[in-house]
């Protein structure tokens, strides 16, 4: 469950200064949670900025993970959980986060964007990567960490926190995914279907045996196989499925950037993370992340999730949020998956704002 950002980003023209103010007002109450900071809070993003330290570290006998540090070398540190599983990092992951008060810490998860061995499965799971954050902590000294994470990123930045609560000063959370069944299902088996059946339908004309379920399963078999040229085009297709949902306006000019960069790029690393994980549960015990909770309580969060997100509807987010009482939840209008909408940049933007009131 990636952020898609880099396939033609838009104006949507919905903003809310168009809007009556009696109609803002209502629209809030009805969102609820909307904190004073959203009318303070930037309406762009901050500045390009540069690492002042990269590398690698090495997590195991066979992983390495690459990372990089932006911003406040003395700042509060804020490590970006990317996602997928099988997604990578990117510049405009820097841009969120007020760079002369946090240090933003980024890393490609094992397997993904530059960390070696590249599409590497084994060794590769849930634990894993929750224990590569840590590892990563302790390399850079901090104590307690911010967690900033987007879709897969979101299941790994809780499950990070569940593990290890007294490290975690507070949570961003973006298109809220809790790796349950129900929503496995949902992406795979009908619920996204309804909503884009021509997407769907596509992806299973893709497929040599379009009857065949489990999706995931059946998904990370073609994905494995030895003919490269098959796992290429599986590999597009399950791609394009996903990125094509992620936005409210699926637009021509959407399409268009998307098949473009389908044409000039191999995701498969991307597509067989994703199903290798959705096949196995995310590696994680039915409900797990819900049942834990309790760990997490007081730890700071800002939940943002667009309304009309169809990869990870706002109804997950909504049941984090009752169940984390040092919340607040953020429903964008006109906004769908990607971290990229403006309803989205905006209301991130603010969760840093709002975040730098925890010491």
């Amino acid at each position: 469950m990636r952020f898609f950002v880099h396939l033609n980003r838009y104006n949507t023209g919905m903003t809310m200064s168009r809007f009556p103010a009696i109609f803002v007002s209502m629209l809030i109450c009805v969102l609820g949670h909307a904190h004073d900071t959203f009318a303070q809070t930037r309406t762009d993003l901050w500045p390009d900025i540069e690492p002042f330290e990269s590398g690698y570290i090495r997590v195991s006998e066979i992983h390495r993970i690459w990372y990089e540090r932006c911003g406040n070398p003395d700042g509060v540190p804020v490590f970006v959980l990317h996602g997928g599983p099988g997604g990578r990092t990117s510049p405009y992951y820097r841009r969120f986060a007020d760079p002369a008060y946090y240090q933003i810490v980024l890393h490609d998860q094992r397997g993904a964007g530059r960390s070696e061995p590249y599409a590497e499965i084994r060794e590769n799971t849930t634990r894993d990567l929750v224990e590569d954050i840590e590892r990563l902590r302790r390399h850079i000294g901090a104590d307690r960490i911010i967690l900033f994470g987007g879709s897969w990123g979101t299941t790994l930045a809780i499950a990070y926190a569940e593990t290890y609560p007294e490290h975690v000063r507070g949570m961003l959370l973006r298109g809220v995914f809790m790796a349950t069944q129900e929503e496995i299902d949902h992406f795979y088996h009908g619920g996204l279907a309804s909503i884009f059946p021509e997407l769907y339908q596509e992806l299973l004309d893709a497929l040599p045996d379009p009857e065949r379920r489990p999706l995931p399963e059946y998904l990370l078999e073609l994905l494995q196989q030895p003919d490269s040229l098959a796992q290429l085009k599986y590999a597009r297709a399950w791609t394009k499925y996903e990125a094509a949902a992620s936005k409210v306006d699926r637009d021509s000019s959407h399409i268009r950037g998307l098949n473009r960069w389908l044409a000039n790029n191999n995701p498969r690393s991307f597509a067989l993370f994703e199903n290798y994980y959705m096949a196995n549960g995310c590696f994680l015990e039915e409900g797990q992340l819900f049942r834990d909770l309790d760990r997490i309580a007081d730890i700071p969060t800002w939940i943002v999730n667009g309304r009309f997100d169809v990869i990870c509807p706002p109804v997950t987010a909504w049941r984090l949020h009752r169940r984390l009482k040092s919340s607040r939840l953020h429903i964008t209008f006109a906004s769908g998956h990607s971290m990229s909408e403006p309803a989205n940049e905006r209301a991130q933007l603010a969760g840093f704002e709002w975040l730098k009131q925890f010491k």
